[in-house]
């Protein structure tokens, strides 16, 4: 009799177990909702359009259309490469992006330690919103008070080292001081917010550590070392390794804002230049095969740092 009860039912289990994904989806439907227009938004505009790195390959003709147009394999790449002026171009993205990755990348961390320390909750909330606030403010907006206040003979800068007894000087026209310009200014923009998940993970941190520090007797410090920075390194790996995959991906529009005839020498990347040759001069399949050797260059950087973070630690992102 139990093995006719098996019969029985065990097609019954088996369909059961093949339609369980389909009344999952149905008894959370509203779920499955609101990630449709991310997922069709990802779709749409991010894996479709891929098909067009074929460009890259070929003597793109508008009038032919991307399919139609003669394959040239990799003279573009070849041109690029060949540039004169690729080892500058190369040299100040890397410089730049390595640059405000190391300064840029512990600025959170150590915003938020500091706010974590703080008991008046007052004045806490009054950092937070002075911090978060300039990342409210748009790129155009902010490299104009960066040339309004570094002008020669107006700017409060200026007028603050005049004072000093320092000459005036035209700090955006001078190579040298772009990428600091650059960087600490985007450090003043980003931190605050860019603190707000350390923050996030400072307070799921479980109370009795900290009581069990106390007990022990660690002073601030001795806190900071042994309780905070371990519960942050795993959040912290994460965002480096995803990080140091956009090292290529300098941003375009607040360098161009910044650039000016004197600056070029450590102000020309290769996002300005794809967009002054390649995009200006309508040359599109020679903007695409840089697009593409940026990108090929990130996903190396990020396999490597990920391959890297998984061998020294346990955290990486697969």
């Amino acid at each position: 009799m139990s093995k006719l009860t098996n019969q029985l039912t065990l097609p019954q289990t088996k369909g059961s177990r093949r339609n369980a994904p389909l009344r999952k989806m149905a008894r959370h439907w509203q779920l499955y909702l609101v990630i449709l227009l991310p997922l069709a938004y990802l779709i749409i505009f991010k894996y479709i359009p891929m098909a067009g790195i074929v460009i890259a390959f070929k003597d793109y003709n508008v009038v032919k259309g991307i399919f139609g147009s003669e394959w040239v394999g990799f003279k573009y790449f070849n041109q690029f490469f060949e540039s004169p002026s690729f080892w500058v171009y190369m040299k100040n993205t890397l410089g730049i992006s390595l640059y405000g990755l190391l300064i840029g990348f512990p600025a959170p961390i150590i915003l938020a330690l500091a706010l974590n320390e703080i008991r008046n909750g007052l004045f806490k909330k009054s950092v937070q919103l002075v911090s978060y606030a300039p990342y409210f403010i748009s790129t155009v907006v902010m490299v104009s008070i960066l040339i309004v206040n570094l002008t020669p003979n107006v700017g409060i800068i200026s007028k603050l080292f005049h004072m000093l007894g320092v000459e005036n000087t035209n700090f955006m026209g001078m190579p040298s001081l772009f990428k600091s310009i650059y960087v600490w200014s985007d450090v003043w923009q980003h931190t605050g917010y860019g603190a707000i998940i350390y923050i996030a993970a400072l307070a799921g941190v479980n109370p009795e550590l900290y009581e069990a520090a106390k007990v022990d007797g660690a002073s601030r410090i001795q806190k900071i070392l042994n309780v905070d920075i371990p519960s942050l390194i795993p959040v912290s790996v994460i965002l480096l390794i995803l990080n140091t995959g956009n090292l290529m991906k300098l941003g375009f529009e607040k360098i161009y804002l910044m650039q000016n005839p004197l600056n070029l020498a450590t102000s020309e990347v290769i996002s300005t230049y794809v967009y002054k040759v390649g995009l200006l001069g309508s040359s599109f399949s020679f903007s695409a095969a840089i697009g593409v050797f940026n990108s090929v260059i990130n996903l190396i950087l990020l396999i490597l740092v990920n391959y890297i973070a998984r061998r020294l630690s346990s955290n990486s992102l697969w």
